[in-house]
């Protein structure tokens, strides 16, 4: 696998006026991400994972300019996508491309399925409408729809039949990497493991990329190479998926993974593995953003403000820095399980 990044997200926020006053001047602001740093390799698949309303959805319309970001970058390729203008930044755009969550409300219900396909193509310009079909037909095919069917309109199909097409609409400007809003979350279970096993043979068969959000986190685990854990638009653990999912180092992590219902926990376990609601994003909690749900949160946890990213195990956890690394380890709201393992940081 190439070491070049595809896709770098660099300290990337994103914030929307919450409140404004009868001057129209903003006097507070929702904080939706707040600096977060990525990267995806090309031919990787990277999953994020945490809970509704953590900033996953909002991260990758940043990404993918859906929405501005208020600070950071978006590096494609070497290529900062807000800095780009004209052709450069159409040719950005047409290596990444985007599935939506629900395939109903993202497709055109006026047009026929060859029409939702080429779509990208159409507004681009420069084919004929035999050649958009003959396009159109062949990804199709390629998703495991009919090539007959390319005159219905989108409501004639299933809701898996109308991910593949809106797979298909992605596919048609030939990308590098696909951006995945929780594809399969609206689908039937069987459906869910056709999808998925779809996209996994386009990944062998076009060298794909993918930026994936789900809040399954045994899916993430089975599809993706590596997982980014999300809590209230920070990026608090990261690594390979068996390395974070065996071995959870930051107590978000932890707690998350025990929330996921299994044969082995009972449902008050599951209840009490993750307590309270995310804090208001209007004000962010002071020090760890963690700290009012965390089951080993100390008085000091309030208190650190800076954070610093430690290696363990083979991937990085978000922790507050105050002083040395193995100090910092045992006295924070870490310290109870990353303490264990001070011996991966020699």
């Amino acid at each position: 696998m190439d070491a070049t990044p595809l896709l770098s997200v660099e300290n990337l926020a994103v914030r929307f006026p919450g409140a404004r006053n009868w001057f129209g001047r903003v006097t507070s602001e929702v904080h939706a991400v707040n600096n977060v740093d990525l990267v995806v390799l090309p031919g990787e698949s990277l999953g994020i994972v945490g809970e509704s309303g953590c900033g996953k959805s909002t991260l990758v319309q940043a990404v993918i300019g859906l929405v501005a970001p208020t600070s950071g970058r978006v590096v494609v390729e070497g290529h900062d996508f807000a800095a780009t203008s004209g052709r450069q930044k159409t040719q950005i755009r047409q290596k990444m491309q985007i599935v939506f969550q629900d395939p109903q409300s993202s497709l055109d219900p006026r047009l026929p399925v060859w029409r939702l396909i080429t779509e990208p193509l159409h507004i681009r310009g420069g084919m004929s409408a035999a050649a958009l079909r003959t396009r159109a037909r062949e990804l199709a095919v390629s998703v495991g729809l009919r090539s007959e069917h390319l005159d219905r309109l989108a409501h004639e199909f299933s809701g898996g039949q109308r991910q593949r097409i809106a797979i298909a609409r992605a596919l048609s400007t030939d990308p590098e990497l696909l951006i995945l809003d929780e594809p399969t979350s609206a689908l039937d279970v069987s459906v869910q493991a056709q999808i998925i096993n779809l996209l996994l043979k386009l990944q062998r068969e076009l060298g794909l990329s993918y930026l994936f959000i789900s809040h399954d986190v045994s899916l993430v685990r089975h599809f993706c190479d590596r997982v980014a854990v999300m809590y209230l638009g920070q990026i608090v653990e990261t690594g390979p998926s068996s390395a974070v999912f065996d071995h959870p180092a930051h107590p978000y992590t932890q707690t998350l993974l025990a929330s996921v219902p299994s044969l082995q926990n009972s449902l008050q376990e599951i209840d009490a593995s993750l307590t309270g609601e995310l804090p208001n994003n209007r004000r962010l909690p002071t020090g760890c953003y963690y700290r009012e749900r965390c089951l080993v949160s100390s008085a000091g946890c309030e208190k650190l403000q800076d954070l610093a990213t430690v290696a363990s195990i083979g991937h990085d956890v978000k922790t507050p820095n105050e002083a040395g690394i193995s100090d910092h380890m045992v006295r924070c709201h870490v310290g109870v399980t990353a303490a264990l393992r001070l011996e991966h940081l020699a």
